[in-house]
């Protein structure tokens, strides 16, 4: 039978000859196990993957098993951790690719497993040496496995810590033959290396005279081996030792660091020993330097005294670095609980000095590095909260758990709780220290109010705490646990929390069932008690809360039924004494107000007392509980006002009396007003509205800043003309009195506790308009002109009739709607001077005035911008004598002209595709004779009808 060890990696060989089918055969793997020999087990095959019994199929899909083709005829079966139940008659079998069957088509094999006995041992060291100096290691091999088996041990040579190919040194093979390395075969001959056995299990290994390149890490390496039945030896298994490390200083001066581990966790100790290599040591001076990453850490002066860099110097203070003169030497540098700042490249400098005190060196060499890794400590801590009375009874007892897993150092607990109707920060309940001193929260030291708080540690990792006697609802929340592990100065924490519910067997639920109220209306609200016992068999004591809308932050007492039936109103709010009515039926509790008002606004809660039976005085009460907030809100009625919103306009005359009317449609009954004037002046849609005056509720009168002067004061006057018509009365109108009038008016009524607005219109607007003298008349109707780029076009502004001699005339155009920028664009004054505001227009602008009353304006070379609509304003100036101001004492202003602008040539076309006889007479209204300039006008509008979907 094959042997081989338990847990080690091994292959079977199948090869097949003698075919005549395809180059590639496949390969069929079984076991006759011992317990059922006749019984096939199916393992792998090359071609079938269903062909695993269950109890192998995860191992092969994981690859713990496998078949290696080393050739299309040949193959190795891989088991690559060897089991105690892998032992049994293996069988390979190759499926038959011929037409007929020409021999064996199986093979098969014993395989034993067997314990892994062997063993290495060396212990590790940290050796200095000098050039030539002899050393000797030893290693301790032994095996006790019950089959003929030998042993081979070698010695292997790493130049650097991190090499992966060791170099052989010597070997003892297991045919008892020494076998040296490469690299040592000339002093193997020689006799200066060494190896011998000197004991049943010691192998000693000898250099009698290290070298340079002997420097590095030296290790055991111990192989059993064992004889298969094709008589081949087969190693079946191997061990290493642990490593010696080895500096060789040259007999010149030389440096050399070592550590005895150079890959550490977070809180490891690193010690570092710079060796100094040189003869006749012990009568030189050195100074030696510890370099990190090139920079210095600490230096030793020949005397052995030691100097820490400043950034260093704390941590020595403290005995966390240690620094010292060993020998002439050697040096040590020693860093406890290493930390990730530790981490990097170190090196040690010698300098040789005459003498101890003398400054400059006869010569300094500069170690090689040595890399130090720390990695950080990882926790691997893991905890649970738990409790066994999720949902418990106010005075009944709370019991957590905190499990704590997987912490391999002390640990701190907190507790802590969150109530759950204060999302504030959590409160803590109770704290374990890691030396156990225990300690409560403030909340819940007081023994009298939840009894003696029990924090137990129930086992290494389980953390109880009990809370004997929780008070009410409050208790309820989450509560959680913080767990802090520490280790090495360092600290890791974790956090659980579970839900509690404390139940009062106690609950209030306030209604009301208008939830709007019109002032002077009453109210109710409705607090319906309920408990898990019958209420009317314990003390209840009822109080009524209230806070103020806008809220104030907290809530009033308004009054409160204690059990005796003693009533007690709240001095915060007494104006409830007088309109509250309190009623009791059964667990129902009730609070009517009257004639509400706007103090009355607000939300307003219950809150139940109940105490033990019996329990007298009755003292702390044994259960409390507040409803839910119920909000009330007023409203005033609803305002019915409606205002003429009509435009009208009133022409006057200079120095007449005039009034403009404010008409209400609609308003209560015993509604009172508020009205309020505004005047909006030319040019209308740029003016501000000015208030000329406000007369309140109460006929009192306030005008407005430009209507304040005594002069202004007597000629505006508001007037009631009837319950619903107000005047507003101007005495000795003026030109400069034109404008639009209109009125806001105010409804007011009286409410319970005073008078509130209801609402506000505003009316239509007035135009003042003041007629020009005699028979003058100003053109108003309103056109639409049309014009060609680059063309010019005349605006039309006639003055109809006579004026006066001794008046003089102004007129101004201004471009665009009330709704719109006014801009003026021309003024011609009374004196006939013209005014340009744009002067940019002022070539293109031409005043025409071939009669005195005739301010056409012709536009030249029309621009697409031109469009738009056109006015004009007359105004007529008098002179009262001779050397006086001249005055206005009219003005009126035309209608308006819509300017359209076409691009050049569509009018001739126009012209020449319609003629009268092909166009429509009955068209807008429109017939006659038809110029170019009315065809295009009408082709326009004929497109616009056509484009809003109409029949044209």
């Amino acid at each position: 039978p094959l042997y081989r060890v338990r847990g080690s990696h091994i292959t079977l060989w199948c090869k097949v000859s003698g075919y005549q089918g395809p180059a590639e055969q496949n390969f069929q793997w079984s076991i006759y196990l011992p317990s059922a020999p006749e019984r096939e087990v199916q393992i792998v095959s090359t071609v079938d993957p269903s062909f695993p019994y269950a109890i192998y199929t995860q191992r092969v899909r994981s690859r713990g098993i496998y078949v290696e083709r080393v050739q299309g005829d040949a193959v190795l079966l891989h088991i690559t951790e060897l089991q105690d139940r892998d032992a049994g008659e293996y069988e390979c079998h190759t499926p038959n690719t011929d037409e007929r069957y020409f021999g064996s088509y199986s093979a098969k094999t014993n395989l034993s497993v067997i314990a892994d006995t062997l063993s290495a041992s060396m212990a590790p060291q940290i050796l200095t040496h000098t050039e030539g100096d002899a050393v000797e290691l030893t290693c301790e091999v032994s095996k006790s496995t019950a089959q003929h088996t030998h042993l081979s041990v070698g010695w292997y040579h790493l130049q650097e810590a991190g090499d992966r190919r060791a170099e052989e040194v010597l070997t003892f093979s297991k045919d008892f033959v020494l076998r040296p390395g490469p690299s040592y075969v000339q002093r193997f001959l020689a006799g200066d290396v060494r190896l011998n056995k000197v004991g049943n299990t010691t192998y000693k290994l000898s250099i009698g005279g290290v070298e340079l390149s002997d420097r590095g890490q030296l290790y055991c390496e111990a192989a059993e081996w064992i004889e298969d039945p094709d008589e081949t030896w087969k190693d079946i298994s191997h061990k290493q030792t642990e490593r010696t490390s080895l500096a060789v200083m040259s007999r010149d001066l030389s440096m050399d660091i070592t550590a005895a581990e150079s890959s550490l966790s977070e809180g490891d100790t690193l010690q570092l020993n710079c060796t100094v290599g040189a003869q006749k040591s012990s009568s030189r001076h050195f100074q030696v330097l510890w370099l990190l990453n090139g920079m210095e850490l600490a230096r030793v002066d020949p005397h052995g005294i030691l100097i820490w860099q400043e950034e260093y110097e704390e941590r020595a203070k403290l005995g966390h670095l240690q620094a010292f003169k060993q020998s002439n030497t050697v040096y040590v540098l020693t860093i406890y609980e290493v930390g990730l700042k530790d981490n990097g490249m170190y090196h040690c400098s010698v300098s040789e000095v005459k003498t101890p005190g003398d400054i400059h060196s006869i010569q300094t060499k500069l170690s090689s590095g040595i890399q130090v890794n720390v990695k950080p400590i990882e926790s691997h801590m893991r905890l649970s909260v738990s409790t066994s009375t999720p949902q418990v009874m106010a005075g009944d007892a709370l019991v957590l758990l905190c499990e704590v897993q997987g912490a391999t150092s002390p640990v701190s607990v907190r507790w802590w709780h969150l109530p759950p109707q204060h999302p504030g920060p959590r409160v803590l309940v109770a704290t374990m220290e890691r030396d156990g001193t225990l300690s409560l929260g403030d909340a819940y030291r007081d023994s009298r109010t939840r009894g003696s708080l029990r924090l137990e540690k129930a086992s290494s990792g389980a953390f109880t705490l009990v809370i004997p006697n929780t008070l009410d609802e409050g208790d309820s929340g989450r509560y959680g646990c913080k767990v802090t592990e520490w280790s090495r100065g360092q600290s890791w924490t974790e956090e659980g929390e579970t839900a509690v519910t404390v139940s009062l067997g106690l609950h209030a639920t306030l209604t009301s069932r208008i939830a709007t109220v019109k002032y002077g209306q009453s109210f109710e609200l409705v607090c319906q008690v309920s408990a898990s016992y019958t209420l009317e068999e314990v003390p209840a004591s009822v109080g009524w809360l209230f806070q103020p809308s806008p809220p104030t932050g907290h809530y009033h007492e308004l009054v409160r039924v204690f059990p005796s039936g003693t009533v007690a109103w709240g001095a915060a709010q007494p104006r409830f004494q007088g309109k509250a009515q309190l009623t009791k039926a059964a667990t129902s509790f009730r609070l009517r107000i009257r004639n509400a008002a706007a103090a009355d606004e607000g939300t307003y809660q219950c809150e139940v007392e109940v105490w033990r039976k019996n329990t007298l005085p009755l003292g702390q009460p044994a259960a409390t509980t507040r409803s839910n907030a119920v909000g009330i809100k007023l409203v005033l009625p609803e305002s019915k006002l409606r205002v003429a919103t009509k435009e009208s306009s009133v022409e006057t005359v200079s120095g007449a009396d005039t009034a403009i009317e404010c008409r209400i449609m609609f308003a209560q009954n015993n509604s009172q007003f508020a009205i309020t004037w505004y005047l909006l002046p030319p040019p209308l849609a740029d003016a501000t509205p000015l208030q000329i005056l406000r007369a309140d509720y109460s006929s009192i009168l306030e005008y407005g800043a430009d209507f304040s002067s005594p002069a202004q004061k007597s000629r505006f006057l508001s007037q009631r003309v009837s319950s619903n018509v107000f005047w507003l009365r101007i005495l000795s109108a003026n030109p400069g009195d034109q404008g639009r009038y209109y009125c806001v008016v105010e409804e007011w009524l009286w409410l319970v506790d005073g008078w509130y607005k209801l609402g506000e219109g505003a009316s239509g607007s007035t135009m003042l308009e003041f007629k020009l003298p005699g028979k003058q008349m100003l053109e108003k109707t309103n056109r639409s002109v049309s014009a060609r780029e680059g063309e010019e076009v005349t605006l039309h502004c006639l003055l109809q009739g006579a004026h006066l001699p001794a008046a003089h005339l102004s007129a101004t155009w201004f471009r665009g709607e009330e709704s719109r920028h006014v801009r003026p664009l021309l003024t011609l004054r009374h004196d006939g001077a013209i005014e340009y505001p744009m002067e940019s227009l002022a070539r293109r602008l031409h005043l025409r005035r071939p009669t005195t009353g005739d301010f056409s304006l012709t536009l030249r070379s029309v621009e697409e911008g031109d469009a738009g609509v056109y006015h004009c304003q007359v105004q007529e100036w008098q002179q009262q004598s001779e050397g006086t101001e001249w005055a206005l004492q009219a003005l009126a202003c035309s209608g308006y002209t819509r300017l359209t602008t076409t691009p050049p040539g569509n009018a001739a076309g126009c012209e020449g595709q319609l003629t009268p006889h092909q166009f429509p007479l009955s068209h807008t209204g429109m017939g006659g004779t038809i110029t170019a300039a009315l065809c295009w006008q009408c082709w326009l509008r004929w497109q616009e009808c056509r484009g809003a979907g109409r029949t044209c």
